[in-house]
């Protein structure tokens, strides 16, 4: 007689199909703050009013000009919140600043930051107007202070030094504004180089990788929430990580006295869901981890950089 606990062949689970995510579990991960001090500027890339959006915009917004603004304010204000407590949460002693991208060039001058990160944006930049553009293009060409981009940013970036932005179908942002493909929610992606000290720890099974990990593997967990793409790596800049619906997932510009880190995921959810729900307290800085160290890296980096 079967014993009553026994499971039978059709009980037994089954092998996950994704071979790079065989737990069911996270490890748990102490986060510390290991960085003693940072002056880190921190830069809101999206619109601000009307001055700031193109003729394209005014045409196609119309009478939703104003809604839109309000609502590009509205997500700005959460995109530099999460920015600003990543900084907090990884640093003991940060001096922050937010200023707007308009202002960019003259804060870096004035508050002296020894690192800037540039948010994420929300809408095409066919509504940016050509000034604002010209404007921070300028600014990422020539500035010597270490830079992160995310997302947005991380196009910003692309775009100042020559890239084009596409949609992930490769149309141009104008031919497909409506029902694009677009990357939501936690994506796998690879590291084209795994030299570079910006994944330093990030798969060091002794502090307790969420997944089981391979060197043939390099593989990333992080959050994605974007529907537009760079064409190709800007002159000068590196490739170093990969997918593949968005090839250029993250890259790095090491000359010209400049050190200037994109990625096209958005690292700093790290921390987003901390103070919100007690549920996710255990989970989500786990599940987050490849962001947080990159983004922790990067401070490192900076900091490096400036001595």
């Amino acid at each position: 007689m079967q014993e009553v606990n026994q499971l039978t062949p059709l009980d037994q689970p089954e092998p996950l199909p994704f071979p790079f995510n065989q737990r069911a579990f996270c490890r748990y991960e102490p986060i510390e703050k290991r960085i003693a001090a940072a002056r880190v500027l921190i830069v809101d890339d999206l619109l601000r009013d009307e001055g700031d959006i193109s003729d394209v915009a005014r045409k196609e917004w119309g009478r939703h000009v104003k809604t839109n603004l309000q609502r590009e304010r509205k997500i700005a204000g959460m995109a530099v919140a999460n920015i600003l407590n990543n900084v907090s949460r990884l640093v003991r002693e940060p001096e922050k600043r937010v200023v707007h991208c308009s202002e960019a060039a003259a804060a870096v001058a004035e508050f002296r930051p020894q690192a800037v990160v540039l948010s994420g944006t929300l809408t095409d930049f066919d509504f940016y107007s050509d000034e604002l553009l010209g404007k921070f293009g300028e600014f990422i060409r020539t500035t010597r202070t270490p830079v992160l981009g995310i997302c947005g940013g991380h196009q910003l970036v692309g775009m100042g030094f020559g890239a084009k932005i596409v949609t992930l179908d490769h149309h141009e942002q104008h031919e497909n504004r409506i029902g694009r493909p677009f990357e939501y929610q936690y994506r796998f992606i690879r590291i084209t180089d795994t030299d570079d000290p910006i994944f330093d720890g990030i798969h060091d099974a002794d502090t307790g990788v969420w997944q089981d990990y391979t060197t043939e593997a390099r593989i990333l967990r992080v959050w994605q929430n974007h529907g537009l793409q760079l064409d190709r790596v800007p002159e000068k800049f590196k490739l170093l990580a990969t997918a593949y619906r968005c090839r250029i997932q993250m890259m790095v510009k090491r000359d010209d006295g400049q050190l200037i880190y994109t990625v096209q995921f958005h690292l700093e959810k790290s921390f987003e869901d901390w103070d919100r729900t007690r549920a996710t307290r255990w989970e989500h800085p786990n599940q987050s981890r490849d962001g947080r160290i990159i983004f922790e890296n990067f401070l490192r980096e900076a900091l490096k950089h400036e001595q």
